[in-house]
């Protein structure tokens, strides 16, 4: 615990440090539970895309291999060009949001290609952008969890450390300058007791 005066003014900052520790412990707290929440809601979103790309992987099993490690060379094909992400603000926090994978035209012969390639260059890159939204998903919940312990860590020091020891800091110097009015009280009447003990003796028997 810091050294403290014992003053009034002390104890003004002291009051006004609790009201604003007080004041800002409520945002806190609800900054924390918004990100809690959050936090929740993209492992259930990342879940379900997980459930989607396993599903995607299952129907293209059967020709899968056929097309990534052929002659073909569709591999050429499945590497994005971009990916787009944007911003969402959450509890002050931005975070990516995956907005989609853009992929180069696919431009082969078709006289010497199979029927079903553009069928399974389709499938395979719904695959690949799957995995990249996954990715950012995986980014978001990271950042979100770093903000949510930084924001644990500030409710912790408010509710523990920063409000009880303004509160024990006001309690001290109330009792100290209690103690102190109370001296002056009785230094005051044992003056006025002894001034009118000195009167006393100068009039006149």
């Amino acid at each position: 615990m810091a050294k403290i005066k014992f003053t009034k003014g002390e104890l003004k900052r002291q009051r006004d440090a609790l009201k604003q520790y007080q004041r800002y412990l409520p945002t806190l707290q609800l900054k924390k539970q918004q990100l809690q929440f959050e936090i929740l809601h993209r492992l259930s979103f990342l879940e379900e895309k997980n459930n989607i790309l396993d599903n995607r992987i299952k129907q293209a099993g059967s020709w899968l291999g056929l097309l990534a490690e052929g002659s073909f060379g569709v591999k050429l094909f499945l590497a994005p060009q971009e990916i787009k992400t944007g911003l969402m603000n959450i509890a002050g926090v931005d975070m990516p949001v995956f907005a989609g994978a853009l992929f180069a035209p696919a431009e082969y012969d078709l006289l010497d290609s199979p029927l079903w390639v553009d069928l399974g260059i389709e499938a395979l890159r719904e695959i690949v952008s799957l995995r990249e939204e996954i990715d950012v998903i995986k980014r978001g919940v990271s950042i979100l969890r770093q903000e949510l312990e930084v924001t644990t860590q500030r409710v912790n020091l408010f509710e523990k450390v920063k409000i009880p020891e303004a509160q024990e800091n006001i309690r001290l110097i109330k009792i100290y300058i209690g103690d102190q009015m109370a001296n002056a009280v009785g230094r005051s009447k044992i003056a006025k007791r002894k001034i009118q003990e000195l009167s006393l003796e100068e009039i006149p028997a």
